[in-house]
């Protein structure tokens, strides 16, 4: 449609001026604000092979690199208490996070004896869905996110996870045995992937259900545009004229209907009704929309905080050198205009579903409609807002698409941020990731 056309071509062209990374000197990120609530992002870079589509900093996994890396990243998080950080909430991305499991468990114990954490969110792969790695993050795990992507065979073979993980079938089976042991259980799916068909993507919607998770995410492939060359060599073009298709395939059956089982959480994330986990107090993956300000530890970690994205160095040796020398390993940062910054919160909250108008009136002195006419302009004339009232703006279905888009332009620019970093790698980690 015209207006998916329009907004990606915006949002492609607006990343590209304001996430361009610029060397940095600084050795610490900023203090705190007095009484700003902070999520910590915390990034384990390592898998035991490497999916072709996947642009966040990895490398292949070995005991003797990443064990040092565990160290540093217990050692980043105290400096962030030096500096007065308290944390309410604890992410951790990958990378597999549970490929060490006992120094995964390390980490958040420290963590839970150094701030004020409340819950906790970890990624995992389907392999390690197994009781010697579930008993041990039981407890300290509140939400535990499984990337699954699909549960079709013949996708998985070509996302370089069958071998890995097992069949769709496996997948399921250990997924149905899993929910007992957190507050929440999220499934990660991808669609719009290049050799899916509208019944594949039925048939994995049908297979989430099945499963008995409580949330699902469902991520349009976003591919940076080295990613996307190479998933047209291997498996297809990544086709995004079929893209809102398939998220109304999603929504509807999800969503949809007079007694749906499930209801948006956000744009593109689904908490299944009566589970407790529906709602406000459901956690999602783009902590983003909770937690507006962030700093993250780990190479190749992204924060945000006041005016400034800084990005950790991509190179795990880099990174333990850094921290051994009671610095922090930021390699370039870009910083926000007032401008940058209103559009990041109409994006952020919009995408979380309500965007509240009287907060962002007194944290930039104007209202979104002074502040962003253009923007305001374009959704409205899309028929985004579902309400749009003096207190909040709300999306119809429509508009939650829009979202989607939105945000699926804004994460293929931070992957291209991250391409500018992974560009900087020599050596042996150049070797690892580029052959």
């Amino acid at each position: 449609m015209l207006s998916e056309r329009m907004l990606t071509a915006v949002v492609r062209q607006c990343t590209k001026s304001y996430l361009k990374l610029r060397p940095t000197d600084d050795v610490r990120v900023p203090a705190p604000k007095p009484g700003q609530k902070y999520m910590l992002y915390m990034h384990v870079p390592f898998c035991e092979r490497l999916c072709p589509y996947c642009s966040f900093n990895r490398f292949p996994f070995a005991e003797d690199r990443a064990r040092p890396y565990f160290a540093s990243m217990r050692n980043e998080m105290m400096m962030l208490k030096e500096l007065g950080y308290d944390f309410e909430s604890l992410y951790v991305g990958g990378g597999t996070p549970t490929i060490m499991i006992d120094e995964l468990c390390d980490t958040i114990d420290l963590a839970k004896e150094t701030f004020s954490i409340k819950e906790v969110s970890s990624e995992t792969n389907p392999n390690h869905l197994i009781p010697a790695y579930l008993d041990k993050l039981q407890g300290r795990v509140q939400r535990l996110s499984v990337g699954v992507q699909s549960f079709d065979d013949g996708l998985l073979k070509q996302m370089d996870r069958y071998d890995k993980y097992g069949s769709g079938a496996e997948i399921l089976a250990r997924i149905g045995e899993v929910s007992p042991y957190f507050t929440s259980l999220n499934v990660d799916m991808i669609f719009n992937f290049p050799a899916q068909t509208e019944d594949i993507l039925i048939n994995d919607i049908e297979r989430v259900v099945e499963s008995g998770t409580s949330q699902t995410t469902f991520y349009p492939l976003m591919a940076s545009p080295s990613v996307a060359r190479q998933l047209a060599r291997t498996v297809g073009r990544v086709d995004y004229a079929r893209e809102r298709t398939y998220y109304e395939i999603i929504s509807e059956l999800l969503a949809g209907g007079p007694d749906p089982l499930f209801e948006h959480g956000s744009a593109w994330t689904f908490n299944k009704r009566g589970t407790g986990v529906a709602g406000e107090d459901a956690m999602i993956d783009e902590y983003v929309v909770d937690y507006e300000e962030y700093p993250a530890i780990g190479s190749g970690g992204i924060t945000y905080l006041g005016d400034n994205l800084f990005v950790n160095t991509f190179s795990v040796n880099d990174y333990n050198a850094a921290i051994a020398q009671g610095r922090m390993s930021l390699m370039g940062k870009t910083t926000f205009s007032k401008h940058d910054r209103m559009r990041y919160r109409f994006m952020m909250q919009l995408f979380g579903l309500r965007l509240d108008k009287r907060q962002f009136r007194k944290d930039f002195g104007c209202t979104v409609e002074a502040g962003l006419p253009v923007e305001m302009a374009f959704m409205k004339a899309s028929g985004a807002f579902d309400r749009d009232t003096s207190d909040e703006l709300t999306l119809t279905p429509k508009g939650r698409y829009l979202m989607v888009v939105m945000m699926r332009q804004f994460f293929i620019g931070v992957n291209n941020l991250r391409d500018q970093a992974r560009a900087a790698l020599v050596g042996e980690e150049r070797e690892l990731i580029f052959g």
